[in-house]
């Protein structure tokens, strides 16, 4: 009997065709009732649903009355991020901890400032005891994004004032999982490693180095790495950190968060939203659709081939016939991400310093045939760009990165713009987020169990 919990039996089968068909909405209403779909209209913009300080999304401009789409911009807290990254990048520091001050506090930090936030954040990467033993260690799942949450919700069993919202007590909260999710994922992984016959190790952090050193420090045996290696983590983990107030994990963040809640389940909330392949999971199956194309594609520089295969993919006949072309569109953005144009120039540094020129041309080949096919191939009510997704896969599988690790590393990143939304959300609002959801369904007389006739499908 035990063995039927992990089992679809034919009565689960027809329950679930059963569902599907009692639960499908007639498309038709949608456009009847002036329904936004994912909160967006036709257009793809989203539906105003709050205010916010945080950041902002920008590939539109009005010219003569009408928005047009334009060149992306992403601003961290009024700062546009190109000038933020430009900053750090050309006075050869690290980012993470500086931006991560900017976007909870709202200004960027002076020196002082900046050295002693990061002493902060450095004294904050520990566990409690035996926590890696007793729960990262107990039950590894393959993805890690489990074990994430699972650790982060259990962290609320070793707060004293687990249940405490007011601004100190979750700005605590806060700073210790921005400095403990590194741990956390790194070593999620190791545990998991050495289910499948790897040996197992674990480094601590040092609390001297930054956010991006440890990580790979503490996934390395040797703990070496270049410092090219640190930089371009770096960049990855600040392009990363933030995206608006829309985008699904900061909305989910600041939903539970409107309810009351803990902080721990807030972030649990989070990590489930990100988990998802429509959002923190998208540069895995870009990783897998390149791994799928080179196997089918000897000549890397033929762009006849490769304009037939990405043919394919919208067709959906290749990969996983989802008809996507992963990394190329992006729900705001039509003209250009102004991440994936930062992060070009250092992946294509990376890849010199790595031996991966050569695959490096071949995303640059897809990048240039993919948005003209989607064009001939779709209608599409805006044009479509590269991503930043289209590059952060290729450049963790550089670094050494399992792509276990692939999706937890961007919850290292934006768990700092979750706290802050997270933060802003406590202070400005007042009340519970509660979308409206019409019912279509018509109204029935109830009958009784023996006037019943069976379900017929």
């Amino acid at each position: 009997m035990e063995e039927v919990i992990f089992q679809i039996t034919p009565q689960v089968q027809r329950l679930s065709e059963i569902c599907v068909k009692r639960n499908k909405v007639d498309e038709e209403l949608y456009r009847k009732f002036d329904v936004k779909r994912g909160l967006r209209d036709l257009n793809g913009k989203g539906v105003m649903a709050g205010l916010t300080n945080i950041s902002e999304v920008y590939a539109k401009k009005v010219v003569d009355g009408e928005e047009v789409p334009c060149p992306g911009e992403l601003f961290y807290r009024g700062y546009n991020v190109k000038d933020l990254t430009r900053g750090f990048l050309t006075e050869h520091r690290f980012g993470f901890e500086e931006i991560t001050y900017l976007l909870l506090f709202g200004e960027l930090p002076e020196v002082c400032g900046l050295e002693e936030f990061k002493k902060e954040l450095g004294q904050r990467r520990t566990l409690p005891q035996n926590f890696c033993r007793d729960v990262i260690m107990k039950a590894p799942a393959e993805n890690l994004m489990i074990s994430l949450a699972k650790s982060v919700l259990t962290l609320y069993s070793y707060d004293d004032k687990a249940e405490d919202t007011s601004i100190p007590n979750v700005m605590r909260q806060c700073l210790n999982l921005i400095s403990q999710f590194p741990m956390l994922s790194v070593y999620s992984y190791n545990a998991y490693n050495h289910t499948v016959g790897n040996s197992l190790f674990i480094h601590q952090p040092n609390p001297e180095l930054s956010t991006a050193e440890n990580i790979l420090s503490m996934l390395r045996p040797d703990q070496k790495y270049t410092k090219i290696e640190a930089a371009v983590l770096d960049l990855a983990l600040v392009l990363h950190m933030e995206h608006g107030g829309g985008n699904n994990s900061s909305f989910t963040t600041r939903v539970v968060t409107s309810s009351g809640t803990d902080t721990y389940s807030v972030m649990a909330a989070a990590l489930a939203s990100l988990k998802g392949p429509r959002h923190g999971g998208a540069n895995i199956k870009v990783m897998q659709m390149f791994e799928d194309l080179k196997e089918k594609i000897s000549d890397w520089e033929d762009e006849e081939k490769i304009s037939v295969y990405l043919s394919g993919l919208l067709q959906k006949k290749e990969f996983d016939q989802s008809g996507l072309i992963y990394g190329i569109g992006h729900a705001v953005y039509s003209v250009s991400d102004p991440r994936a144009e930062i992060f070009k120039k250092f992946v294509e540094e990376l890849a010199e310093e790595k031996g991966e020129s050569k695959e490096f041309q071949l995303y640059m080949t897809v990048e240039k045939l993919a948005p003209k096919l989607i064009a001939k191939e779709r209608r599409i009510y805006k044009g479509v760009n590269t991503n930043v997704d289209f590059y952060s896969g290729f450049v963790y599988r550089m670094l050494g990165l399992p792509v276990e690790l692939y999706t937890p590393m961007f919850a290292i990143a934006r768990i700092v713009g979750w706290s802050a939304h997270r933060l802003e959300e406590i202070v400005s609002a007042e009340k519970i987020i509660r979308p409206a959801y019409k019912n279509v369904a018509p109204r029935r007389e109830y009958l009784s169990l023996k006037e019943r006739t069976p379900i017929v499908e």
